[in-house]
């Protein structure tokens, strides 16, 4: 198969994920929480580890969790042994996302072909941009990701949505089995005591987590005292109360909290807005937040980083769509050609370039200063 080259040197030892949350420098790689499509994940975890992401995120799914280990595994394979003196780089952690009630993040479309006219333009096929719906029809579900663009999309209103939720009784038992290094817990406000079960739940697994990741932006949620009013944003310092309180629960259970602040989720990740969206949420709520790494999220390109004002808090970025949607043509013709990307040498290099080249930016963050 052949090595694959190192990423150029840093100045100084790499950063350990820990390390990068402290610096700033923190990068996550979101594979998608509904996302099931084993062979992309794979070549995503093994292609953005070695482009040095600190932690990828994936579904708590088996399968899932089991095909982003074989892709960190081969990264680690590729890694050139440390010169004499120098540190070994530090493995990205894995993270594993869950849900407290309803989200976007976790649901599927579906609609039934059969229904659909014979001369239907398929306006749901072209805006998905997980190629989640087939040619011949319907949605292939391992790939669909719950963005919901084919909902609106659809002529007829044929296209529904399924939540997946896992059951209360099933999530300490799968934690101890899949142990991953960190969680993702999404919620909302006004969902704080579905929240406080779900985080007993991730507490009686015993596994010992590095960090409890919030995600959490300004929409209301489907539940708790604010079902029965308009879905109408929060202001920032609504949100830092609702953050607030989550902080009690987070420390109470032992954990330590990291706060992914969700500036426009599933938003596609594309253009200026989405990224002034992640990077205005910081610049309102950092000076209500609890204690924790506050990272963007949810809109975040690479045109973030160039927005973050003098003095920012942002301990880092968490890069979804954006980070999958530009090694899709590559991976599509990988899958053409009946191999794993990371095989094909030329298809490599080009998804190495394209993965380093959205995050050194940050892994290199303030280290021309510091120098």
């Amino acid at each position: 198969m052949g090595a694959v080259a190192a990423p150029p040197p840093l100045a100084g030892a790499p950063d350990s994920p820990e390390q990068a949350l402290a610096a700033g420098r923190w990068v996550k790689l979101i594979c998608g929480a509904g996302n099931q499509d084993l062979a992309s994940i794979e070549d995503l975890c093994a292609i953005y580890a070695l482009a040095g992401v600190h932690c990828i995120d994936v579904a708590a799914d088996r399968a899932v969790v089991a095909a982003a280990r074989r892709g960190l595994a081969w990264a680690a394979e590729q890694e050139q042994p440390p010169a004499e003196g120098r540190p070994e780089a530090p493995r990205p952690w894995l993270m594993v996302s869950l849900s407290d009630g309803e989200d976007p993040h976790f649901r599927k479309a579906r609609f039934d072909p059969a229904l659909c006219p014979p001369d239907c333009p398929r306006p749901c096929q072209r805006v998905c941009p997980a190629l989640a719906i087939s040619a011949d029809g319907g949605v292939i579900p391992e790939r669909c990701y719950g963005c919901g663009r084919c909902l609106p999309a659809c002529p007829l209103g044929l296209i529904g949505e399924v939540h997946q939720i896992l059951a209360a009784e099933a999530v300490a038992p799968l934690l101890a089995e899949l142990r991953p290094d960190a969680v993702e817990l999404h919620t909302q406000p006004g969902r704080l005591e579905p929240f406080a079960r779900r985080l007993e739940q991730v507490r009686a697994s015993g596994v010992p987590l590095r960090r409890l990741a919030v995600s959490c932006g300004l929409e209301r949620g489907a539940a708790g005292p604010e079902a029965a009013q308009p879905r109408a944003a929060l202001t920032s310092r609504q949100l830092a109360a609702e953050l607030w309180q989550r902080f009690a629960l987070v420390r109470a259970a032992g954990l330590r909290p990291l706060w992914q602040l969700d500036g426009r989720p599933m938003s596609g990740d594309v253009g200026a807005g989405t990224a002034r969206a992640a990077v205005a949420l910081l610049a309102e709520l950092q000076a209500w937040a609890p204690p924790g790494p506050l990272q963007l999220a949810g809109g975040t390109n690479g045109r973030s980083l160039a927005l973050l004002p003098p003095g920012d808090r942002a301990a880092g970025v968490a890069f979804g769509s954006v980070a999958r949607r530009q090694l899709q043509p590559l991976l599509q013709q990988a899958e053409a050609a009946g191999r794993p990307l990371r095989e094909l040498p030329e298809l490599r290099r080009q998804a190495l370039e394209l993965a380093r080249a959205l995050v050194e930016p940050w892994r290199q963050r303030g280290r021309d200063a510091a120098g």
